[in-house]
């Protein structure tokens, strides 16, 4: 099992929430997904590590950006 946290720009509102979970939550091998709206982190809970880009292309399909360092 892994957990990865990410920041996520854009989601104001539930319905950001539940976009990002589902586009998230549709990837091969994610188990779980959470959101904090408030903080905007996105912790991926997978059965094996998830590339990064993957990710990240799933929350831009659901119209926001991974924050990268």
């Amino acid at each position: 099992m892994t957990t990865t946290t990410y920041t996520v720009k854009g989601m104001t509102c539930g319905h950001c929430v539940s976009s990002v979970k589902e586009e998230i939550g549709g990837l091969p091998g994610v188990t779980g997904v959470d959101v904090d709206l408030a903080g905007g982190l996105v912790t991926v809970r997978s059965e094996d590590p998830i590339d990064a880009a993957r990710i990240a292309a799933a929350v831009e399909e659901a119209g926001y950006d991974v924050v990268t360092s």
